[in-house]
């Protein structure tokens, strides 16, 4: 698929395990050359070491990538195999950048998705809580979305709902009334208002198919189901 990923999107993430080396180990950390990504000459006052630094346990961080064998059994100069595990993720954020971000690597990303693991529910008060993949990076990451609730809206979307209350779409869980009344969530059917403009009689169809089955709750146990993990704090809920 595309890399046009959204908040909300449940993914599955695997890189297949290549062979490197391991180049340092202290209690906390293990480094290994990292095997896909180059040292980026024309990057200003960012020089990369061509090392991946991978947590061990002690650490009590969380790392996508991982060795094997394990980060516990390494030392320096042993040979091993670095990639990713099957992992479902959640997505956060999704950051774009034009031009292309500097980070001393190459190739340069031109957009990073936020994710977050199973069972971790976004907490605004935690830095560095989530972790960000360049999609379409040298890392030869595969990225399978799993599940995309609200697959059949689009983000700006205007609807009105069974009761004739009025709508913006902006992501899964994120829904703002017209009225100006207490938020919540759109009861089904949805019928399309707007989408850049007035909607096609194709889109219009296939929303109102869409929902003529089902509810917001519907969505988000299945959601919930899969991350195991609520909608971060303020967004819309059961």
């Amino acid at each position: 698929m595309s890399h046009d990923y959204r908040p909300g999107d449940v993914l599955l993430l695997e890189c297949p395990f290549t062979e490197t080396a391991v180049t340092g180990v202290t209690r906390y950390y293990v480094s290994v050359r990292c095997p896909w990504l180059e040292v980026d000459p024309q990057a200003e006052n960012i020089r990369w070491n061509g090392q991946r630094a991978l947590p061990t346990p002690a650490a009590g961080e969380w790392e996508i990538f991982r060795t094997e064998p394990a980060e516990t059994a390494l030392k320096p100069g042993d040979s091993c195999l670095v990639g990713i595990p099957a992992t479902v993720v959640h997505v956060q954020a999704v950051h774009r950048f034009d031009p292309p971000l500097v980070t001393g690597m190459l190739p340069r990303p031109t957009s990073y998705v936020e994710v977050l693991r199973q069972g971790d529910t976004h907490d605004p008060d935690l830095e560095d809580q989530g972790y960000t993949i360049d999609p379409a990076g040298g890392e030869p990451i595969r990225v399978e979305l799993f599940f995309r609730p609200y697959a059949f809206l689009e983000p700006g979307d205007e609807v009105a709902d069974r009761n004739g209350r009025a709508w913006r779409f902006d992501t899964a869980w994120d829904w703002h009334p017209f009225d100006g009344g207490q938020s919540g969530t759109p009861a089904w059917p949805l019928a399309l208002l707007s989408r850049h403009g007035e909607p096609t009689p194709k889109e219009a169809v296939a929303v109102a198919r869409a929902t003529g089955v089902g509810s917001h709750a519907d969505e988000l146990e299945r959601w919930s189901g899969l991350t195991l993990a609520r909608p971060a704090p303020g967004r819309s809920g059961p």
